[in-house]
C-alpha cells in the first residue's frame, strides 16, 4: 500500500494572502496552524484558525485560505500566520482516512515530536531530488498520519474524563524523565494548581508526581537492563535528579537496591557503592 508525499513545507505570512481551490483540493491536505491566525473556508464552513488548529481535507473538498489583518490591541493591527502543510496520496492514506471519521478542524497540542516529524518529512522530500528514499518518506508520512490521528483523539474526553485531565496526563508522560513542577502541568491544562491536583487525583487515583514516578521507574528498569549507563547516569536521565533519591525510591518500590537489581539481571556496570 502506497503513501506518497506530493508537497510539504512551512509557510509564514506577514502580508495579506489568499488562495482557493474552487473545484476542490486534488489530494489529501493537512495544515497545522502554529503561529498567528488565518481564516479557512472548507466545505462551505468558515473557520477562524488559531495556534494548534489542525485542518484535514480529502480530495475534492473545497478550500479557501485567507490571511488578513487582525486587531492587536494598542499595537493596532498585524498580519501574522505560520503553518506546516502537507499534500499526500496513496492507497495507504486512503485506507487510513476511511477507517475513522476525520473532523475538518481539530485543536491539538503542538508538541516537539510532532513538529520534529513534520520537519523531517520536509527534509526528506527535498532529498528526493538528489536520490533520496521514497520508501523512507512514505513511512514517515504514515507515522505523521497516525500521530495526527492520536493527537486529535486525545482532545476528546476519554473514559468520561475532561480533556484537561487527559492533557495533564500526556504532559506528564512527555516530561516525566526531567524535573518539572505541578504548576507547569496545571498551566499546560489551563487550570489552577488546586483544581489540577484535585482533578488528576480524582480521575486516576494517584497524584501527578506518583504517576511521574511510575514512568521514571519504568524507564530506569529498561536502562538498567538494556544499556551500560551507570546508575548515576540513569538517575539523572530518568528525572530523579541524583542517585541518592533514586536509590531510596527504587528500594521502597521493589524492596531491592538498584545495584542489586542490576546485578541480578546481569547488565551494565555498577556503582562502586553498590558493588561493596
Amino acid at each position: 500500500m502506497k503513501a506518497n508525499v506530493l508537497l510539504c513545507g512551512y509557510s509564514y505570512h506577514r502580508e495579506r494572502f489568499y488562495t482557493h481551490y474552487k473545484h476542490g483540493v486534488p489530494s489529501y491536505l493537512f495544515r497545522l496552524q502554529t503561529e498567528g491566525s488565518s481564516t479557512v473556508v472548507a466545505g462551505g464552513r468558515t473557520c477562524e484558525l488559531e495556534q494548534g488548529d489542525l485542518l484535514l481535507l480529502k480530495p475534492g473538498d473545497t478550500y479557501e485560505l485567507r490571511i488578513e489583518e487582525r486587531a492587536a490591541g494598542a499595537k493596532g493591527s498585524i498580519i501574522s500566520s505560520g503553518d506546516y502543510y502537507i499534500g499526500c496520496e496513496g492507497s495507504w492514506v486512503r485506507e487510513w482516512w476511511d477507517r475513522t471519521p476525520k473532523p475538518t478542524v481539530t485543536r491539538i497540542d503542538l508538541d516537539e515530536k510532532l513538529l520534529g516529524l513534520w520537519q523531517q518529512i520536509i527534509a526528506e522530500k527535498r532529498r528526493l531530488e538528489d536520490g533520496g528514499s521514497p520508501e523512507l518518506t512514505g513511512y514517515l508520512l504514515r507515522a505523521l498520519c497516525l500521530y495526527l490521528e492520536r493527537a486529535a483523539t486525545d482532545t476528546a474526553p476519554a473514559s468520561g474524563r475532561p480533556f484537561s485531565v487527559t492533557r495533564m496526563k500526556r504532559f506528564i508522560e512527555e516530561h516525566a524523565t526531567r524535573t518539572f513542577r505541578v504548576e507547569e502541568v496545571a498551566r499546560h491544562a489551563g487550570l489552577s494548581v488546586s483544581r489540577a491536583v484535585h482533578l488528576f487525583k480524582e480521575s486516576y487515583g494517584k497524584t501527578m508526581m506518583e504517576y511521574a514516578q511510575e514512568i521514571r521507574l519504568t524507564a530506569a528498569l529498561e536502562r538498567m537492563k538494556y544499556t551500560s549507563m551507570t546508575l548515576d547516569q540513569i538517575a539523572e536521565t530518568c528525572g530523579f535528579g541524583g542517585y541518592t533519591y533514586f536509590h531510596r525510591v527504587f528500594k521502597e518500590k521493589y524492596g531491592i537496591s538498584p545495584g542489586a537489581y542490576r546485578s541480578a539481571n546481569g547488565s551494565g556496570p555498577l556503582l562502586a557503592a553498590e558493588q561493596a
